[in-house]
């Protein structure tokens, strides 16, 4: 174990960073993925401070394959787009990076800044950038080509701990972004962690601040979740901190009032996980919505009107989500397989409207078509030349 040091205005040495060697944190450096090891070191080589951050390096000390690499560098966005030309600036606010490899995105930031408060938007340095962060577990910064872990917020002391702790302050944390206290649960059940008292007190007082994210984020969330080995439990843990209400409104009442509907549900999400489970479209969504939909839907309908209404009773049930139609539309027809029913895809297509008739004539005025006389056929008839322009000021043949 090493330790970083920075220089104080009086000239003196002071404390900043641990940082800890290949022994030290235990990650397989099998489990990076390559090609954001290829864009840290492709960084680095134009001189940037560059490293993988967040998630990714909490799962992989914790022994697990990540499913997505944040990186973050010194390099600003418009360089980091220079360099990569596999690259998309992204975000009005927030300007982040989307370096694409085939299917893979990574999301590339650079340094924030303190200067306008931990949700400014100025560039700084990654002493900076670390407090900005949520959770010290969080905050590790993983260098693949030297294979160190560099720690400014005692995070790899907490991760062996097993305990979550915040870096911005608790009264400040849940106000700027409501979502972390989500995270915080998320991560706790996950992991096994345990959220101390304040934290877990915070997040109950202040949960109905839940009610001002936007339906698109909390998609986001629950789509997270679900799709996490570990559903289940986080939802279980959510219920139990009255969050799972603000996210799935409709599932968590019914979890309260209705008899063995919590165990269904949650035998629901753990199918999930299963050797069997394929990830066919809208089949994620398809747990969610099963038992509701089992107990719900007419099944002795006609097969239209069934669909139709099982439809609308799934869309109800999922808000404030607002998945895909298209994947709600597989959804819903994944719950009427099950039972044997095949729904043609094509349903999906039908809205109730007419199909469109075309004109019997072409009006070049506004009157009845009656009025307007059909013109006579000219075989001889010469075609127009085209003007050697166009009208754009290209030759008519470009």
């Amino acid at each position: 174990m090493r330790v970083r040091y920075s220089a104080r205005q009086d000239g003196k040495p002071v404390k900043k960073a641990i940082v800890y060697t290949r022994d030290e944190h235990g990650i397989n450096a099998a489990d990076v993925d390559s090609d954001a090891v290829s864009i840290v070191e492709r960084l680095k080589a134009q001189g940037y401070e560059t490293y993988i951050v967040g998630g990714a390096v909490r799962d992989l000390i914790l022994g697990k394959r990540p499913k997505d690499f944040d990186i973050a560098s010194a390099a600003s966005p418009a360089r980091i787009k220079k360099v990569f030309r596999n690259a998309r600036v992204i975000g009005h606010r927030f300007r982040l990076v989307h370096v694409y490899f085939g299917p893979k995105i990574f999301e590339v930031s650079t340094f924030r800044s303190l200067k306008e408060g931990p949700t400014g938007n100025s560039f700084g340095s990654i002493e900076e950038d670390v407090l900005r962060r949520d959770f010290t577990l969080n905050a590790l910064f993983y260098d693949p080509g030297k294979q160190i872990v560099v720690d400014y917020v005692g995070g790899m002391k907490d991760i062996r701990e097993k305990v979550i702790r915040p870096i911005i302050p608790l009264s400040l944390i849940f106000r700027d972004d409501p979502v972390r206290m989500i995270r915080a649960v998320k991560y706790g059940a996950a992991a096994g962690f345990t959220l101390p008292f304040p934290l877990r007190w915070k997040i109950k007082r202040q949960s109905p601040l839940l009610l001002s994210v936007s339906p698109s984020r909390l998609t986001e969330e629950i789509f997270k979740i679900i799709r996490s080995p570990a559903a289940a439990v986080i939802v279980q843990a959510l219920e139990g901190f009255g969050l799972y209400g603000y996210l799935q409104p409709a599932a968590s009442l019914l979890m309260k009032e209705k008899s063995g509907f919590r165990g269904r549900y949650l035998a629901g999400l753990e199918l999930l996980n299963k050797p069997g489970f394929k990830n066919l479209p809208g089949e994620t969504l398809a747990a969610l919505i099963q038992d509701y939909l089992e107990d719900e839907t007419d099944w002795e309908a006609g097969i239209a009107e069934n669909y139709k209404s099982t439809f609308a009773l799934a869309r109800s049930f999922v808000l404030p989500m607002n998945p895909p139609r298209v994947e709600m539309d597989s959804a819903v027809r994944l719950v009427f397989a099950a039972r044997g029913i095949i729904i043609k895809k094509s349903r999906f297509l039908e809205r109730g409207k007419p199909p469109r008739e075309k004109p019997e004539h072409t009006a070049r005025s506004q009157g009845p078509a009656e009025d307007i006389p059909a013109e006579p056929h000219n075989p001889r008839r010469r075609r127009r030349r085209r003007a050697p322009w166009s009208e754009t000021g290209a030759p008519a043949d470009f």
